[in-house]
């Protein structure tokens, strides 16, 4: 697992207060226990969780799989008032339904078949801390209108209980889903969307913030060595290179399982090459570059041109996957709508598309 995001005395100013006139850099960060980078959208990153840490406000976390969700909501809590108090994690969809709620309120003995004793949810567990509900645009709408009601009233009821209790819990969730496209379809509370969505922080994927890799597999490999217990490696630059033009569909956490996966394969050889990255890199193909062309003399029809280009790159992908649009969208990180509506607008009619 990646580790957490810490703001250490570079940047500190005391209890629940940072020089927000710093920009973080890569010391700031910490290499040994946190996010390394320095790329624009991670100083944004950093410039969001530097104002919201002091805070009690409620947080919404969103980003895709392995972009490091439970990291940044772990990194707010050590950065807060609260952190002297509990950090409790809660995965909404790891947890079969039907205990999903026992879970998170906790419940009284003889309630439901097994619960032998009484139990405290995640809620209490985290009082006067911080708790984290991930994945919590999988919670069933029953459940939803009980986590409103805890939110609002800052209390909870045990399964089987009568009596609320007081909390005084900050809550952070977090969704790989864009919880609003759900209340849009009526899958998510539009209530509850708003109370979680007191702050939102969004976090960016690596594809998006490529300079920061290098730094990032530096980081790994150091890791991986030391919790290995083997000798020093380092990466020659073709195999950084691929790795640094990989997309990254898993993020973080993908690339840390890529580097540790390198470094197992490396053997006795202090150097990682190519040939020990994981097939995934090797197989992939490098990222379009500007097509090289001379300009005639006379000059060329710009927009003429460019639908060419595109004609071309959308014929070849749907040729690619057999006509399926639906796989040459993802090739092209196109929507299929988007996709769709080019091949309208460029008069392309394939019989075989599907």
């Amino acid at each position: 697992m990646a580790t957490a995001i810490v703001m250490n005395e570079d940047n500190w100013n005391g209890i629940g207060s940072y020089d927000t006139n710093r920009q973080p850099t890569a010391k700031a960060v910490g290499f040994r226990s946190g996010i390394v980078g320095e790329s624009q959208p991670i100083r944004d990153l950093f410039v969001t969780l530097e104002r919201v840490a002091p805070l009690t406000s409620t947080v919404l976390i969103q980003g895709e799989t392995g972009t490091g969700k439970e990291l940044v909501a772990r990194t707010i809590h050590d950065n807060s008032p609260r952190r002297g108090f509990p950090f409790v994690a809660f995965n909404a969809a790891a947890i079969p339904e039907g205990l999903v709620e026992a879970e998170l309120f906790g419940h009284v003995k003889g309630s439901f078949t097994g619960a032998i004793n009484d139990r405290v949810g995640r809620f209490e567990l985290a009082h006067r801390g911080t708790l984290f509900i991930d994945e919590v645009s999988t919670m069933p709408m029953p459940l939803q209108a009980k986590l409103l009601r805890a939110l609002q009233e800052r209390e909870v009821e045990r399964v089987g209980a009568s009596r609320p209790i007081k909390i005084d819990t900050r809550v952070i969730a977090a969704s790989n889903v864009d919880l609003l496209s759900l209340v849009k379809k009526g899958l998510f509370r539009e209530d509850l969307y708003y109370r979680l969505n007191v702050v939102r922080v969004k976090l960016p994927p690596l594809r998006e913030r490529r300079t920061d890799i290098p730094g990032l597999v530096e980081h790994f490999v150091a890791q991986s060595c030391e919790r290995n217990q083997v000798p020093a490696r380092v990466m020659t630059p073709a195999a950084l290179d691929k790795f640094v033009r990989y997309d990254w569909p898993g993020n973080i956490r993908q690339l840390e399982n890529a580097v540790e996966h390198s470094v197992v394969m490396s053997g006795r050889h202090t150097e990682i090459q190519s040939g020990m990255l994981p097939d995934e890199l090797l197989q992939s193909a490098p990222p379009p570059t500007s097509a090289s062309m001379t300009v005639p003399a006379e000059g060329l029809n710009f927009a003429s041109f460019i639908t060419s280009v595109e004609r071309d790159v959308i014929l070849q992908c749907l040729k690619r996957t057999g006509g399926n649009k639906r796989q040459a969208a993802i090739l092209l990180q196109l929507s299929r709508t988007t996709l769709i509506d080019k091949l309208h607008r460029l008069g392309i009619q394939d019989a075989t598309a599907a």
